[in-house]
């Protein structure tokens, strides 16, 4: 998938206002599951991805640190993606679940399976729920 589509795609889904909007969503969200996961499994997913895209999971990075892998419970992960985004909760939830939704398209392989296995069980429930399921969030 190129960038362009894979914009388009989050825009679409997110129904979001501009493309603008679209890539800080996408950035929001990556940046945060970045921050959770471990740093060669955020490589290896970044690599699957258009590189502008990518390039967000790679920027939590830290030197000499052997991965970020932070413990985020779904109420932070959420407002980190609030903050990054400037997006309300429920809006900062939908844009969580379509961005993993369209990146799980994009890739190949069992790579989101892993990174969806790194992600505690409240947050995997809401990146899986995919832009036309039905989760109640109450964080």
């Amino acid at each position: 998938m190129k960038h362009d589509e894979f914009i388009g795609q989050v825009q679409a889904r997110g129904k979001l206002d501009s493309r603008g909007q679209a890539e800080r969503v996408t950035r929001s969200v990556l940046e945060t599951i970045g921050e959770r996961i471990p740093d060669g499994l955020a490589d290896n997913l970044a690599a699957q991805l258009p590189h502008e895209i990518g390039e967000h999971l790679r920027r939590t990075v830290e030197p000499d640190k052997h991965g970020t892998g932070e413990h985020l419970d779904l109420k932070e992960f959420v407002s980190r993606v609030e903050a990054k985004s400037g997006l309300d909760r429920p809006q900062a939830v939908y844009a969580t679940r379509v961005v993993w939704e369209v990146t799980s398209e994009a890739t190949q392989g069992s790579v989101m399976t892993k990174v969806r296995d790194a992600l505690p069980p409240d947050v995997r429930e809401i990146v899986t729920a995919g832009s036309t399921g039905n989760v109640d969030v109450r964080t």
